[in-house]
């Protein structure tokens, strides 16, 4: 499967993936590419079905994406990387760094978890993937999605609607060929059981007004994950480093080059 593949390319450069959310694309970490610019090369591929990688035609698996990643990380010769991964992110970055855990070296999970969505919340979303595939996203499912991925602070502060607005504009444009995504998220398997496998050194951030992938999840991945540090943002929802850019971009880029100057 090829892959659009944003990738500043200095092959002098360590390397960091940065694997997106469902609903966004790579265009989600502009702002990590700047902070990161001279010292890191940073590779963003749009998932299979998901921004210019184009629609899918049938249900996109996370095992389906850890697959693509682990073929782009060999096509482009990359032997250790980073990992910054956000929500459906991180669901395909647990699953390469338990596959092949040499090849990830430093790794920040955002608004991530492990497990398996609950038999509630199966309930109330497998109707959303159906009404995303007859008709997009519009109306009151816009509404939903933005409630979604968004804290209720950031999204009750008029200040900050300009920050919003670009997402909100990015998700209702998005085609009803998503739904062969969002129905690949929605009916994941847990992949907690993966978790001690992986030896990367690991950044958990977790939004205490995430209701997507809510903090006790995050609990989970460090609890499961060897060595795992916690940061938790009690004010802050599930798209952390969108409602809080400034100070999750430098926390990121100080934890990714905690490692550079390691190694």
């Amino acid at each position: 499967m090829s892959l659009f593949v944003a990738d500043t390319g200095e092959a002098d450069l360590p390397a960091v993936l940065c694997l997106h959310s469902l609903f966004l694309d790579h265009t989600m970490f502009d702002g990590l590419v700047s902070a990161l610019a001279g010292r890191f090369r940073v590779v963003r591929p749009d998932f299979r079905g998901q921004g210019a990688s184009g629609d899918a035609s049938a249900t996109v698996t996370m095992d389906d994406c850890a697959d693509d990643v682990l073929a782009l990380l060999d096509r482009l010769g990359l032997d250790r990387v980073h990992v910054v991964a956000q929500s459906m992110g991180g669901d395909v970055a647990v699953r390469v760094a338990a596959r092949r855990p040499e090849a990830v070296d430093r790794m920040v999970l955002l608004g991530s978890s492990a497990r398996e969505e609950p038999a509630e919340h199966l309930e109330a979303f497998r109707p959303i993937v159906d009404e995303v595939a007859r008709h997009g996203f519009a109306g009151e499912l816009l509404e939903t999605t933005m409630q979604i991925m968004f804290g209720e602070t950031v999204r009750s502060d008029p200040s900050r609607a300009a920050l919003l607005a670009p997402w909100r504009d990015h998700i209702a444009a998005l085609s009803p060929g998503l739904s062969h995504a969002v129905r690949g998220v929605v009916e994941r398997p847990s992949a907690v059981a993966l978790l001690p496998r992986i030896t990367a050194t690991t950044l958990v951030v977790s939004g205490g007004e995430d209701h997507a992938r809510p903090p006790e999840w995050s609990d989970e991945l460090v609890r499961g994950i060897p060595g795992a540090e916690l940061w938790s943002l009690p004010t802050t929802g599930h798209s952390v480093i969108l409602e809080r850019p400034d100070e999750v971009v430098d926390r990121v880029v100080a934890f990714l080059s905690e490692g550079r100057e390691g190694s």
